[in-house]
């Protein structure tokens, strides 16, 4: 199997160049055809011309029939060289047999019928006969040399493996004709170590030696499956395996590329003992599109050796995406931090009468290419990676220097509500940082709210009623945020020092079309009452929703009904308007 394999990968990568080239210089064929009917018409024209007695009038002048022959076998002579350089060993032979059969009828004519006028067409057909031998010996060497260069664009220099265009030719292949594969990424562990105390020279050996093992294993077929192997550059390797009937067998055939790099490396003037990196996708199954088969099978590779726990083979799954993106998304978090572009919007807070109560300053992110991250995506990784007190710290120090301002200069008595995490709160200079905050802002500390999750009393429930005591005592309020999706106890939150409850969005969602999840908003905002808190209802989307929170006696709402999260200066705006 391995040495078939090996010739149909080479065939299928050998047609699929030679295919693009002849994409790039092909003639329709209906062209041949019209070229030879053309010179079958022009030959035909210049027996009858060449021993035609016959005069024809052209401007005025009486012209011989026989001075048309040379005009029409000139005609001949370019369709048969045309044919020659366009449609190859198929033009040539057709060119050459209509010549030879055309020489012997034109030898006839002049010695045997005494035609002397169809002379110089003896001559002209010898010379196209030269002609057309001589642009196919060329023709040959072009094509040889084609070949040549074909070969050494699929072959990597060093190994002698195919290499990163072969191999995208050969996936290109199986995907067009939809052929089941599995793409698998190698890199070689500690290959960085060997060139940096060896050198590059050994560097290179031990490539060489890894590429002779894995294509004996390729070409001998005792994997089962039918594989090919390529060098991308440096130390990736990158196998394609097909004909497997189970994941097992992808893995069988894995592991033995594996053990080939268990003997001891002692021809290359060191003694080494090597291994590498197995990561694997697979085709329809994962991805249709190639690009992301090599993404993810790369992905697969770079966990196993992130990880380093002993083991080599590793299948891609769902999961390594959302961790590549979490990382990607943490380097763009430390980036804004590091360059002050964490940005915030304030989103307005109204009572029921449409009276502008305050604003939420909500954390906003943009990508590198001016887009925003959504908060939904940036908040939970930069709550995952220890980033959010940071963020945090961004959005007060800009919105309550903002705010702050806006107060002095209009004399408002907008109350600017501040999100706070768990993680941030529990910091112990915590409550210097808030301290600190409102005598670098000037705002206000009663026009200052934090809002804090429910579920800081799972964290710690005496160090949180203490720090928000404390709160309390500087004048700031407090908002217990998301109301309802925690768990902790009534007994807390009777004696939990706050101002305000915020009704979660997911129970606002359903509120008019769920009569048990409408009941379910007036039990918190009754229950809220009988604490002494306000309620506030938050993701209020529609005049319904209205409606219906005033009924069931909601105090305040926040949502895109009536206002949508806006820059700072068009929340400035619209302080001054009222």
């Amino acid at each position: 199997m391995g040495k078939s394999a090996d010739s149909s990968n080479r065939k299928t990568i050998d047609s699929t160049l030679k295919r693009i080239y002849a994409q790039k210089r092909s003639v329709p064929q209906v062209m041949f055809w019209i070229l030879l009917v053309l010179y079958f018409i022009a030959t035909f024209i210049i027996s009858i011309s060449a021993s035609s007695g016959a005069s024809i009038m052209i401007a005025g002048r009486s012209l011989p029939m026989y001075t048309f022959a040379g005009v029409f076998s000139s005609l001949s002579h370019i369709c048969v060289v045309m044919i020659t350089v366009y449609y190859g060993k198929q033009g040539f032979v057709s060119a050459l047999t209509v010549l030879f059969i055309q020489l012997p009828l034109i030898l006839m004519s002049v010695f045997m019928g005494h035609n002397l006028t169809s002379l110089p067409g003896v001559f002209g057909n010898i010379m196209a006969i030269a002609v057309i031998i001589l642009i196919r010996r060329n023709n040959v060497k072009i094509d040889a040399y084609q070949d040549s260069l074909r070969t050494q664009a699929v072959t990597d220099i060093l190994t002698g493996l195919p290499n990163w265009f072969a191999v995208t030719e050969l996936i290109e292949e199986l995907i067009r004709k939809k052929i089941p594969f599995a793409l698998v990424t190698i890199d070689m562990n500690g290959f960085k170590i060997i060139n940096d105390t060896m050198g590059f020279d050994t560097g290179n050996e031990v490539l060489v030696e890894a590429a002779k093992r894995w294509k004996a294993v390729a070409d001998g077929g005792a994997t089962g499956t039918f594989d090919f192997i390529a060098r991308l550059s440096g130390d990736e390797f990158v196998l394609v395996i097909r004909e497997f009937e189970s994941d097992d067998d992808i893995r069988n055939s894995i592991r033995m590329y594996e053990a080939a790099l268990n003997d001891q490396m002692d021809n290359i003037g060191y003694d080494f003992f090597v291994s590498a990196s197995f990561g694997y996708s697979l085709f329809p199954y994962d991805s249709g599109d190639m690009d992301e088969l090599i993404t993810f099978s790369n992905l697969a590779m770079y966990e196993i050796k992130n990880e380093r726990s002993g083991e080599h083979i590793r299948k891609y799954s769902k999961d390594m995406q959302k961790k590549e993106r979490t990382l990607e998304v943490e380097v763009k978090i430390k980036n804004a931090l590091d360059n002050d572009k964490v940005l915030y919007m304030l989103q307005p807070q109204y009572d029921m009468n449409h009276k502008l109560r305050g604003f939420e300053a909500l954390a906003r992110m943009k990508d590198d290419d001016g887009s925003f991250i959504s908060p939904a995506e940036f908040i939970p990784v930069a709550e995952k990676t220890g980033l959010i007190d940071r963020v945090d710290s961004a959005v007060f120090g800009k919105a309550a220097t903002y705010v702050g301002n806006l107060i002095k200069e209009t004399g408002s008595d907008v109350i600017l509500s501040l999100n706070v995490s768990v993680k941030h709160l529990m910091k112990k200079d915590f409550l210097v940082e808030i301290s600190n905050l409102i005598a670098s802002s000037g705002i206000p500390a009663e026009q200052l709210e934090l809002e804090i999750t429910e579920s800081i009393m799972i964290e710690s429930v005496e160090k949180a009623m203490n720090c928000i005591n404390e709160i309390r005592k500087m004048g700031v309020k407090i908002a217990i945020d998301d109301f309802g999706t925690g768990y902790s106890s009534l007994s807390y939150l009777n004696s939990f020092p706050a101002h305000l409850l915020k009704v979660d969005k997911s129970f606002i969602d359903k509120m008019n079309t769920s009569d048990s999840s409408k009941q379910y908003v007036a039990a918190i905002i009754t229950l809220g009452h009988v604490m002494g808190f306000n309620v506030i209802s938050e993701g209020v989307e529609d005049a319904d929703q209205i409606e219906t929170l005033k009924d069931i006696g909601c105090d305040y709402i926040q949502g895109y009904v009536w206002g949508k999260p806006l820059l700072p200066e068009d929340a400035g705006k619209l302080v001054t308007s009222v």
